[in-house]
């Protein structure tokens, strides 16, 4: 059975970034679904990902909300979670030759926004990241 789109944007993504040099530079291979207990700062982590249907009367598509969170606890936490968040604009906004979505075509990847804020244990910071993608079926 073929991934569905939120699985599929998010190989293509996970992909795209771990090959991004100014991104590894930062987080090396931290590059999670979900980070192991003893994870290693800084890191980065797929978040929520959503698909909505965004169809024609001639093909199926999905416009598909991801997001992604820059973990960060050295002592100039937020300039480094926005500096990772920057890495992740720099990577994949409107990139998409870069990203390879198995079983669909990706039309457009947008980066849409992040912003940073003060961990609720006050030990760190992390940047949301919001991203939109539009796949089209193969």
């Amino acid at each position: 059975m073929a991934d569905g789109y939120t699985l599929a944007v998010q190989k293509g993504i996970r992909a795209a970034l771990a090959a991004d040099s100014d991104l590894t530079a930062l987080v090396s291979s931290r590059i999670y679904d979900e980070p192991p207990q003893d994870v290693v700062f800084p890191y980065l982590r797929f978040n929520t990902i959503q698909a909505n249907a965004f169809d024609t009367d001639t093909a199926q598509g999905a416009l598909v909300d991801i997001s992604l969170e820059a973990h960060s606890r050295s002592p100039s936490g937020r300039v480094e979670a926005a500096q990772i968040a920057e890495a992740v604009k720099a990577a994949l906004h409107r990139q998409e030759a870069s990203v390879t979505v198995t079983g669909y075509t990706l039309v457009e990847l947008i980066f849409e926004a992040f912003y940073a804020t003060r961990d609720n244990d006050g030990r760190g910071y992390t940047a949301v990241i919001s991203l939109q993608a539009m796949l089209d079926t193969a």
